[in-house]
């Protein structure tokens, strides 16, 4: 079932060499202990790059620089139906990022990726970017 506005969200490919820095959402929110790439809500007159700088800075206490949207995908979840676009970018030099709002956080490669149980438009998206 499609729900009539569509909840425009950011995703960070967070890259590091050949790995990529992904959290696991914690267990008393929705989707809890699936991982995903960082992100969140566009906010009223954000661009889409804009909002991932002010998610990642939240997130994870991490300045992130070089962004460039890479892709986006529409998934219907049972409660809402949001369009995930998908920005690459690279940590600003020296800074690091810290598991602020994630259970965990974690550097992998696109291999690992594949032995975790991602939320389902993160899930499309490594499907659609990786494989």
């Amino acid at each position: 079932m499609f729900y009539g506005n569509v909840i425009e969200v950011v995703g960070a490919i967070i890259k590091d060499g050949d790995k990529y820095l992904i959290g696991q959402r914690p267990a008393h929110k929705s989707q809890g202990g699936l991982w995903e790439f960082m992100g969140g809500k566009i906010e009223p007159g954000e661009t889409p790059e804009e909002a991932l700088k002010r998610e990642c800075l939240e997130e994870l206490a991490l300045e992130i620089e070089n962004e460039r949207i890479i892709d986006s995908v529409v998934h219907e979840y049972s409660e809402k139906t949001i369009r995930l676009t998908l920005i690459e970018c690279n940590p600003k030099n020296g800074s690091v990022p810290q598991a602020l709002e994630h259970q965990e956080i974690r550097w992998v490669t696109v291999y690992q990726m594949g032995m975790l149980e991602f939320a389902p438009a993160d899930q499309k998206l490594i499907y659609k970017l990786f494989r």
